[in-house]
C-alpha cells in the first residue's frame, strides 16, 4: 500500500530520505547528551572515536546530499529567488540561534560555523552552480579533494576556518566548512538533475505507507534541528532533577 504525496510539489521519497537523516541525527544527539550527563557507560569519546565521528560524517553527508537533490527539484520547478531567499533567511536565523545557544552551553567550543552556517553558504553556491550541469560532478570531486592537498595556518582562525583549508580541526562542537562539504552538495545537485532527466520515477514514485512518518519528518528539517536538542536536554535535565529528589 502506498501513501500519496500530500502536496503536488512534494517528493515523498526525498522527504523520507531526509527523514532517515533526521532520525539518525536525533539518536546521535540523544546518545551525546546521555554521555555528557555521565549516563552512558562506559563513557564515550564523541570527538575522537571513529564509531561516533564516522556517524556524524555520514549524517551530515546525507543531509547535504538531500539538500543538493532538493535544489535540483527546486530548479526544475522554477523556484524564484524570493521564495529561495525566504527559506535561506530561515536557515541563517537558525544558524545564529545555534551560535548563541552553543556559546551559552559550551563557551570554550561554541559553534561559529556548523551545519546550518555551512548549509546557508552551500545553498547559495548550489543555486548559482545549478546551470553547470554535468560539470558539477568534477567540481564536487575537486571540492572533496582540495582540503587534502591545500592547508594553511591562515585558515585556522574562527574568521577564516569556514573555508575548510585548516591545518587542524578547530575546537568546536560542530564544524561544517565549505570544503570539503561543498562536494556533497554539488554531487546531490548533479544526481538530482540526472535523475530528473533520466529516471524521474525514482524521485516521484509513490512511497510505501509505513514510511509516511519519515516523509513527514523530512518536511520539517530546520524545525526539528532547532528544537530537538533543547527538548532532549530539557527532558534529561528534568529526569536528573527527579532522580536527585528521589
Amino acid at each position: 500500500m502506498s501513501s500519496p504525496s500530500s502536496r503536488p510539489d512534494r517528493f515523498d521519497r526525498l522527504d523520507a530520505l531526509r527523514g532517515v537523516a533526521i532520525v539518525w541525527m536525533v539518536g546521535f544527539h540523544f546518545s551525546f547528551d546521555l554521555n555528557h550527563l555521565g549516563w552512558l557507560q562506559p563513557r564515550q569519546d564523541f570527538y575522537r572515536d571513529l564509531f561516533w565521528t564516522g556517524q556524524r560524517t555520514l549524517i551530515v553527508s546525507l543531509f547535504l546530499l538531500c539538500a543538493g537533490l532538493g535544489q535540483a527539484l527546486a530548479q526544475r520547478a522554477g523556484q524564484g529567488w524570493p521564495r529561495f531567499w525566504r527559506r535561506w533567511a530561515q536557515v541563517v536565523a537558525g544558524a545564529l540561534a545555534v551560535s548563541v545557544g552553543s556559546a551559552l552551553m559550551f563557551p570554550a567550543s561554541w559553534i561559529s560555523f556548523g551545519v546550518l552556517h555551512g548549509m546557508a553558504l552551500l545553498l547559495l553556491v548550489a543555486r548559482w552552480a545549478a546551470p553547470l550541469g554535468r560539470w558539477l560532478w568534477p567540481l564536487g570531486a575537486l571540492a572533496l579533494l582540495l582540503p587534502r592537498a591545500v592547508q594553511h595556518s591562515f585558515f585556522d582562525s574562527r574568521w577564516t576556518n569556514w573555508m575548510g583549508l585548516v591545518t587542524h580541526k578547530p575546537v568546536t562542537e560542530d564544524y561544517v566548512p565549505v570544503l570539503p562539504w561543498l562536494g556533497l552538495m554539488l554531487w546531490g545537485l548533479a544526481a538530482g538533475q540526472w535523475l530528473l532527466a533520466r529516471r524521474p520515477a525514482l524521485l516521484s514514485g509513490a512511497l510505501p505507507a509505513p514510511l509516511a512518518l519519515l516523509a513527514f519528518l523530512g518536511r520539517w528539517p530546520l524545525t526539528v534541528y532547532l528544537l530537538h536538542q533543547p527538548l532532549l536536554i530539557g527532558a534529561l535535565t528534568a529526569v536528573a532533577a527527579l532522580r536527585r529528589l528521589g
